[in-house]
C-alpha cells in the first residue's frame, strides 16, 4: 500500500462529546505559540482540518485536537483545538478528553491520585488536575482564562423569529446566550434539529449585529457559539441548569459544554444570580453534567471577570489512524447539506 498520508489519533468523550487527539503524523506546525500555529493552521494549513473532519473520514459532530510541543517553560504540551468550523482559543471537552488522553497513553507520566499538569491552549496557559487511580483518569479539573459578559440584556432582530432578548460572553470562545424558552424550547433530546437550525439563525444576527471583541486580544472576535439557556433551579441546594451550545456550522453539543459554562457563570454572576465559590452544574441535553465553580475575580481590559473551575470526565473509545492513499479523490472531504449544515 503507498500512502502520502498518516495521522495517528486517539478517540475520547467527555461526557458525550466525541473529539480525537492527535499523536503521531505531524511534526510541528510553524509558531511561537498554541494561538500562532492556530492561526497558521487556518490560514495556510486548513487541509489538516477538512482531511480529518470532512467526510469520507470525518462527520461534523466531530472535534479533534493536535498535540504539539510547547514554547512556554511552565507548560508540558500544547494542543490546538480544531473544530469542524472554527479554530477555538479554548474548549472545555477538547481540554479535557486531551489531558486524559496525554495521562492515559503514557505520554505524560500519571501520579496517583492527582496529577497536576500545565498545559498550553490557544488562549494561554490551562492549569489541571486529574483525578487517577489504577491508570485511569477519573475526572479532571481544569481552571480556564477569565471570562466575562460583553453585552446585556441586548435584542436583536432574527431571521423568521423577531425580536429576541440576548446576552452575550467569553468564556474560551464567544457566545450569544439566550433563553430557551423564550423560542419555545425546552432543550429536550427531540428538539436538537429544531435547536441547532435556530441557533446558527440566532448567532448570524448576534454576530452581525452586536460587536464582539476581546479586550486584551483583538484577534479574538465575533460571536461564533449559540448557548440555550435553560431556567436556574435549586437541586439538593445546589444551583442547576441545561443547556444546549450550538457547534457551528449548526450541530449540538453533546456535553455540558466548559467554555459555554465558563460563559454562563460569568453572566449569572454578573446578575447577581450566583456567588463566588458556589457550586453549579451545568447539565446537558443528554443529561451528562459539568461541576462549575467561580474562584476568583479580577478584571480582563477593564470589564469585570471571574476565572471559572470545571470539572467533568472523560474516556477513550478508540486508537487509529487516518490515511490517505494518493489516488484517494477527496484529500480534503467533502461535505454534503444533510449531514454538514452549511455544505
Amino acid at each position: 500500500m503507498k500512502l502520502s498520508r498518516m495521522i495517528t489519533v486517539v478517540g475520547a468523550h467527555a461526557e458525550g462529546e466525541p473529539n480525537e487527539v492527535i499523536t503521531g503524523g505531524v511534526l510541528n506546525i510553524p509558531g511561537a505559540t498554541m494561538f500562532e500555529k492556530a492561526r497558521w493552521l487556518e490560514a495556510e494549513g486548513d487541509d489538516l482540518r477538512a482531511f480529518l473532519l470532512h467526510e469520507p473520514r470525518g462527520k461534523v459532530s466531530q472535534c479533534t485536537n493536535l498535540v504539539l510541543p510547547s514554547n512556554h517553560p511552565e507548560a508540558q504540551a500544547g494542543y490546538v483545538i480544531i473544530e469542524p468550523a472554527s479554530y477555538p482559543p479554548m474548549s472545555g471537552t477538547n481540554t479535557i478528553c486531551t489531558a486524559t488522553v496525554l495521562l492515559e497513553t503514557g505520554m505524560i507520566p500519571m501520579v496517583e491520585p492527582v496529577t497536576e499538569l500545565v498545559l498550553e491552549a490557544p488562549g494561554g496557559l490551562i492549569r489541571l488536575s486529574a483525578e487517577c487511580a489504577d491508570g485511569k483518569v477519573t475526572s479532571v479539573t481544569f481552571r480556564n482564562l477569565p471570562s466575562f459578559v460583553l453585552h446585556r440584556d441586548a435584542v436583536i432582530e432574527v431571521e423568521g423569529h423577531g425580536s429576541l432578548r440576548v446576552d452575550v460572553a467569553y468564556g474560551g470562545m464567544l457566545y450569544v446566550l439566550a433563553d430557551a424558552a423564550d423560542c419555545g424550547f425546552s432543550i429536550t433530546p427531540d428538539e436538537a434539529a429544531d435547536l441547532s437550525a435556530v441557533g446558527e439563525k440566532v448567532k448570524r444576527a448576534a454576530a452581525e449585529q452586536l460587536s464582539a471583541v476581546h479586550p486584551e486580544n483583538p484577534a479574538i472576535h465575533t460571536v461564533n457559539q449559540t448557548l440555550w439557556a435553560g431556567p436556574l433551579r435549586l437541586e439538593n441546594g445546589v444551583r442547576t441548569a441545561r443547556n444546549g451550545v450550538i457547534v457551528s456550522p449548526g450541530r449540538l453539543d453533546r456535553s455540558p459544554c466548559g467554555t459555554g459554562t465558563c460563559a454562563r457563570l460569568a453572566l449569572l454572576h454578573a446578575r447577581g444570580e450566583i456567588a463566588a465559590g458556589e457550586t453549579f452544574i451545568h447539565e446537558s441535553i443528554i443529561g451528562t453534567k459539568f461541576a462549575g465553580r467561580i474562584f476568583a475575580t479580577g478584571r480582563t481590559g477593564g470589564i469585570a471577570d471571574v476565572s471559572v473551575e470545571i470539572t467533568g470526565r472523560a474516556w477513550i473509545t478508540a486508537f487509529h489512524h487516518y490515511v490517505l492513499d494518493p489516488s484517494d479523490p477527496f484529500p480534503t472531504g467533502y461535505t454534503l447539506s444533510d449531514t454538514w449544515p452549511v455544505a
